[in-house]
């Protein structure tokens, strides 16, 4: 090969020559037509650049095309500057501050003395679609650093100045020129401004503080979505009103499930028919628990500070930790957790080898200090009920356990519909408490029992818990949305603070292994996501009422009564709706309400003992004897996993 030719690799591993130095849009060309369109930046030797990036070097090179996840980072990065140079135009005395993507768009921070206003973002979103029509060309530009300064300066750019000031003397300035637009960028970007294409849409505008501190100036956040096609932007507005459409602080009200109110901020008014679903769902996993072999503890709710030192929550946990004193000067604390509380019980006496592996489970009423801006209807509180278990068992035990309760996991969850559960394995924090040594073990303690177990799993580096590894089981809804839940935690850590130990069979104490264990996390907000997954539109053995027996009219109000009564007998959630409105209405009301089954009864139904079946969203009804009616239903309504 010639020394002036430029060899680069592909992912697949095929290498294409080139006589000279060559940009990454000539090599995307060279790869192919349908390529070419649709790149929108180029990796070279595994760093994202621009596309125009001339490669004068043998590289390996991937071509990043406007639908993968870093192409989508790139379009909506640009959506924010072509955003940006909108507000310029159509406002010119407003500051451009920091402007980066999200994981579903981007927001621009900027000050200016008049607030935004809707009609403002309709005049952005329509100057932004002109902008893309020019397809002005974006190049990258290398400054000085004081030229830089002098140049946001001079253009009343203070915040910019402000920022660059603080980078060393002698840097080069990285930025980039959009049409008669310059911001401040590491890039990369697309080509033109053409390539963004026109699926974007402004979302809303909220405050913020510059640099995100109280302390400093508030600006205003305009934020918005990109896509890389206008199908994939209409997929997402139609999951953002579906999303509002199954809100379950909406659905909580409508369905008179709870309420958060002022007087308690963060805790929950659980209303008759919430408290219902809280005790169905609690008393389904107290049955699975029972079977699995675990063994039910309550601990107290106040525990004394030298615990939580003793435990090192107090240095980690203490600005999220509610404080009491006592008469006798005594500080306590409100419990943000179990797991103290459950190692106290374990060593309250010695316990054999034989015992182990020991499982206490409570369904703990913790608190926890959140700040109030953090808070989210029942999916984020300050008082919250743990389905909480720690399994105290031998270094041997750990593989055999982590597989059993991964098994006991996934099934809960496949009982309450969720069939596409990720798991990701979390190591060691850059703050935690034991050794490397500690670490390592337990690390490689939990990775062989996962693995034990046949599951994948994606690493989440650096999210471990502070005392030991975990496993984090995520579920996905109906709408395709991630919630974490679940977690396995393995621990050797807090034992030996809290002095927990066994007697082995070699006569000598040792220090158990700690599986810090739970399925729903947190029974609130478990039950937030139930209601969004299902709409409040819960499957039948899971709905509050399951069950309204509505009569026709006055004379079969008696037998309704009657159908009510042996419903309730086989234990069916039954309400009896006996009044004098038109069925009409009773049917209405009981489907707004979402009650899964109606039993109507009239003259005819009581003369022959019937029931008319009626199905929540079904237009049709089925004619039923009574007793075959109950039987259905109660086979229907069955608990999943009872058997």
């Amino acid at each position: 090969m010639s020394e002036n030719k430029i060899a680069v690799t592909l992912p697949d591993g095929k290498r294409l020559e080139f006589a000279g130095p060559v940009g990454g849009g000539e090599i995307a060309a060279a790869i192919g037509r349908g390529l070419a369109k649709a790149a929108v930046a180029v990796r070279v030797d595994g760093q994202v650049r621009d596309l125009a990036t001339v490669i004068d070097h043998n590289a390996s090179i991937a071509i990043v095309t406007r639908d993968s996840p870093e192409g989508l980072e790139i379009l909506r990065h640009d959506a924010a500057h072509v955003m940006a140079e909108a507000v310029k135009e159509l406002y010119p005395d407003t500051q451009v501050t920091f402007g980066p993507a999200t994981e579903t768009g981007f927001y621009y921070d900027f000050a200016r003395s008049e607030p935004f206003t809707p009609e403002d973002l309709e005049k952005i979103e329509a100057r932004m679609r002109e902008i893309v029509k020019r397809d002005e060309k974006i190049t990258r530009e290398i400054w000085d650093r004081n030229a830089a300064i002098s140049y946001f300066r001079s253009i009343e750019e203070t915040y910019k100045a402000e920022y660059i000031g603080e980078i060393p003397d002698g840097a080069g300035i990285s930025l980039y020129r959009q049409g008669d637009f310059i911001d401040l960028c590491v890039g990369p970007h697309l080509p033109s401004t053409g390539h963004l294409g026109q699926a974007f849409k402004l979302m809303n505008v909220a405050g913020a503080y510059w640099r995100g501190d109280p302390k400093n100036a508030q600006l205003q956040r305009i934020s918005g979505t990109a896509w890389a096609d206008q199908s994939e932007l209409d997929r997402y507005l139609f999951q953002l009103e579906e999303a509002e459409r199954r809100d379950h602080r909406r659905i909580g009200r409508e369905l008179d499930l709870f309420h958060i109110g002022e007087e308690a901020v963060g805790s929950v008014f659980w209303h008759p028919k919430g408290w219902k679903l809280f005790r169905i769902i609690e008393n389904y996993l107290r049955m699975r628990l029972d079977k699995a072999g675990y063994l039910e503890v309550k601990g107290p709710q106040l525990l004394d500070r030298s615990l939580w030192e003793a435990s090192g929550h107090w240095e980690k946990f203490r600005e999220n930790m509610f404080i009491a004193e006592s008469r006798d000067d005594k500080v306590l604390a409100l419990k943000p957790m179990n797991c103290p509380g459950h190692v106290l019980i374990f060593r309250n006496r010695l316990h054999s080898y034989r015992e182990l592996p020991l499982r206490l489970a409570e369904f703990g009423s913790c608190h926890r200090n959140e700040p109030s801006g953090a808070l989210h209807g029942i999916m984020r509180v300050r008082a919250f009920t743990q389905d909480d278990a720690h399994i105290f068992c031998t270094e041997d035990q750990v593989t055999a356990e982590s597989i059993a309760f991964c098994n006991l996991l996934l099934s809960v969850y496949r009982d309450f519909g969720f069939d596409d559960v990720a798991i990701k394995f979390a190591d060691r924090p850059p703050v935690r408490a034991g050794s490397d040594e500690v670490w390592d073990r337990a690390e490689a303690a939990l990775r062989d029992a996962v693995q034990a177990a046949g599951l994948s799993y994606a690493l989440n580096p650096g999210e471990g818990a502070f005392y030991g590894p975990k496993l984090e089981f995520v579920l996905r809804d109906a709408l395709g949305r991630d919630w974490q839940c679940g977690t396995l935690q393995l621990d050797f850590v807090l034992p030996e603070r809290l002095d927990a130990s066994y007697v082995g069979e070699d006569g000598a104490r040792h220090r158990p292994a700690m599986l810090h264990r739970a399925i729903f996390g947190s029974l609130e907000r478990f039950i937030g996501v139930l209601i969004e997954h299902y709409a409040g539109r819960f499957p039948l053995w899971l709905a509050p009422v399951q069950i309204v027996v509505a009569s026709i009219s006055a004379e079969a109000a008696d037998y309704a009564a009657e159908v009510a009564r042996e419903c309730a007998e086989v234990g069916l959630r039954v309400e009896l709706d006996s009044g004098n409105e038109k069925i009409t209405y009773k049917v209405r009301e009981h489907s707004l309400a979402k009650v899964p089954v109606m039993l109507v009864v009239g003259r005819r139904e009581a003369a022959n003992r019937s029931v008319a079946l009626r199905r929540l969203g079904g237009k049709d009804q089925e004619d039923l004897a009574l007793g075959e009616a109950v039987a259905r239903l109660k086979r229907e309504a069955a608990v999943p996993s009872s058997s």
